[in-house]
């Protein structure tokens, strides 16, 4: 899997450690940024679906 790096705001940091953890809702990180992205990455599908501007190869 590729690595990236990205600078963060220290606030929006912070706030995602709130929901890492044992007993949490994400184990690391990591799983909480690639989950937010799949969920953004979904939600702007289905704005593109709604507007026409979906490939037939991406869906």
């Amino acid at each position: 899997m590729p690595k990236i790096s990205l600078d963060m705001p220290g606030e929006l940091l912070e706030d995602l450690k709130l929901h890492v953890g044992d007993e949490r809702k994400f184990i690391s990180l990591a799983d909480a940024i690639r989950t937010a992205c799949r969920k953004m990455l979904d939600h702007l599908d289905e704005i593109d679906a709604r507007h026409g501007r979906l490939d037939k190869e991406s869906e």
